[in-house]
C-alpha cells in the first residue's frame, strides 16, 4: 500500500496513529506554535507532540479547537516530565496537561525520561489514567532495550510507543528490531538531526538523485523502516516540504546506504548511561 500524509500505523491496543505528526519542541509558547499547529493542520497533519517541558500544551489545544477540525480526526501526544514521577504526582500531571490542552482527553501519554528509582510506580499510574479512558493510549520516551525488559517484566500494559532520537546518523537498529518483535512501535523525535547532518554528502548525493531535499531524504528513509516521525518546525514552507515525501520510494540499495551511515551521532539526551 502506497503511503499518504493520511497514513496510520495500529499500535498495540488497536488505537491508529499518524505516521508523521508536527514536533513543538523549542516553538515559543504563544503564537509561534500555536501557528506552527495551524500551518500544520491545514497541511493536511492529524497528529501534534507536545509535552509539559514545551511549556506550549494550552497553545497546541487552542490551534487544535480554532482549526475547526473534529477532535476525533487529531492525534495529541502529551508527556510526563522528570519531576512529576510517581503514582499520585504522575495522575496529577496528567490531569494538569489535560486541562491545558483543554482537548477533552489525551490520545497518547508517555514518560518523558526513564527516571531512575520511581519509572516503574510512575508505569502503575500510566495504567491507571490508561483504564479510566483518558488516554487513550500509554508509552514511553527515551527507554533503551534494558529499561523496556525492566519494564515489561511486571507491566500489565505493554507500551504502545517508545519515543527515541532516531536518524540515519543514530540507527539504532537493535532498539528497532526490540520494539518491532515485542509490539512497540518506535517513534523517532529529531530526525533531522536539528539540521546538523542535512549537509552530509551521501544525503546531497541522494538529494540529486531523487529531486528532493536531504531532510525529505531522511524522512521517507524513516517511514520505510515503518517509524512514526515528527520533524519540528515554526516555518509553513518548511512543515509543508516536511510532509511533501509520499510521490517517492527510496530503492532497497539506497536504503542500504543510509543504514550504514550510523554514527551514534545524538543531537539531544542520551539514555544509554541511565542507570
Amino acid at each position: 500500500m502506497e503511503l499518504t500524509i493520511n497514513s496510520k500505523v495500529k499500535l498495540n491496543n488497536g488505537l491508529e496513529m499518524p505516521l508523521i505528526g508536527l514536533g513543538v519542541y523549542q516553538s515559543e509558547s504563544g503564537n509561534e506554535t500555536k501557528d506552527a499547529v495551524l500551518y500544520a493542520l491545514k497541511a493536511g497533519y492529524r497528529h501534534i507532540d507536545t509535552a509539559k517541558l514545551y511549556a506550549n500544551e494550552h497553545d497546541v489545544g487552542s490551534a487544535v479547537k480554532e482549526s475547526g477540525i473534529p477532535r476525533n480526526e487529531i492525534f495529541v501526544t502529551t508527556k510526563l516530565w522528570n519531576k512529576d514521577h510517581g503514582y499520585e504526582n504522575t495522575i496529577k500531571a496528567f490531569n494538569k496537561s489535560l486541562e491545558q490542552l483543554d482537548l477533552g482527553y489525551i490520545d497518547l501519554y508517555l514518560i518523558h525520561w526513564p527516571v531512575t528509582g520511581v519509572r516503574n510506580e510512575t508505569w502503575k499510574a500510566m495504567e491507571t489514567l490508561m483504564e479510566t479512558g483518558k488516554c487513550k493510549a500509554i508509552g514511553v520516551s527515551n527507554y533503551t532495550i534494558k529499561d523496556l525488559k525492566e519494564l515489561l517484566a511486571f507491566a500489565k500494559i505493554v507500551p504502545a510507543i517508545n519515543q527515541v532520537e532516531f536518524s540515519p546518523y543514530l540507527y539504532q537498529k537493535e532498539l528497532l528490531d526490540f520494539c518491532n518483535k515485542n509490539t512497540i512501535q518506535l517513534e523517532a523525535y529529531s530526525p533531522l538531526t536539528q539540521g546538523r547532518k542535512l549537509k552530509e554528502k551521501p544525503l546531497v548525493d541522494l538529494s540529486k538523485k531523487y529531486d528532493k531535499t536531504t531532510a525529505q531524504i531522511v524522512l521517507r528513509w524513516a517511514l520505510q523502516h515503518n517509524i512514526i516521525i515528527i520533524p519540528k518546525s515554526v516555518t509553513e514552507s518548511r512543515i509543508i516540504e516536511n510532509a511533501n515525501i509520499y510521490d517517492f520510494n527510496i530503492s532497497n540499495s539506497d536504503m542500504d546506504i543510509l543504514d550504514n551511515l550510523n554514527e551514534d551521532f545524538r543531537v539531544c539526551w542520551d539514555p544509554t548511561n541511565n542507570p
